[in-house]
């Protein structure tokens, strides 16, 4: 793929995993943090900078390196208000930010780059579709930012926003790159660690 244009990368990692039983940031597959994972693939797929959103269990997360953290004290509002304070903290000339959450491990770097193409060719909204259906990664262009305010609220990201505003979203395919699936349950986890090259 050819070069493309920055954008910033944003981890959403402050959830407490209540069906978890634990903050799924510290949560490890094949020896690794999950959010160590999520800044590896928004890193891989050409992100910078990365930052990474923080609150249930944020003084036990491991090294951040290659990551800006962002402490979120009212994360038990929910994911809609951790995106707007990960938006916000995002320095004033990024133009746009990939956006992922830390429960879904198999997402690919591939996936990040397309949605980052879908930019580079105009999307404003540019969003992964698996099998038809829209998933993570998200690009979010700056313009939309502030019309987040009426809709991430509660445990509500931006997926009202895309539906509302169709023609503001572009569909990338990512069915042959990696996988959307969400690890909420330790048997979750152990399903992953079935399938090879995690």
């Amino acid at each position: 793929m050819p070069d493309l244009p920055v954008t910033a990368g944003l981890l959403l990692a402050a959830g407490a995993g209540r069906r978890y039983g634990r903050p799924k940031a510290l949560v490890e597959l094949a020896g690794e943090p999950l959010v160590r994972r999520g800044i590896r693939l928004l890193g891989d797929g050409g992100c910078a900078p990365v930052h990474v959103v923080l609150g249930a269990g944020a003084d036990e997360v491991p090294d951040l390196s290659g990551a800006v953290p962002v402490r979120h004290d009212r994360w038990p509002e929910g994911l809609g208000s951790s995106l707007r304070r990960g938006l916000a903290s995002l320095p004033a000339d990024v133009p746009a930010a990939v956006v992922v959450l830390v429960d879904q491990p198999l997402l690919s770097p591939v996936a990040v780059r397309r949605v980052r193409g879908a930019y580079a060719r105009g999307a404003v909204v540019a969003v992964a579709t698996y099998a038809g259906r829209r998933g993570h990664p998200v690009l979010l262009c700056r313009e939309t930012w502030p019309l987040l305010d009426g809709y991430a609220v509660g445990d509500r990201g931006a997926r009202d926003l895309l539906r509302d505003r169709p023609d503001l979203v572009v569909e990338v395919p990512c069915d042959d790159v990696g996988s959307p699936v969400d690890v909420d349950t330790p048997a979750n986890l152990l399903g992953l660690r079935r399938v090879s090259d995690v």
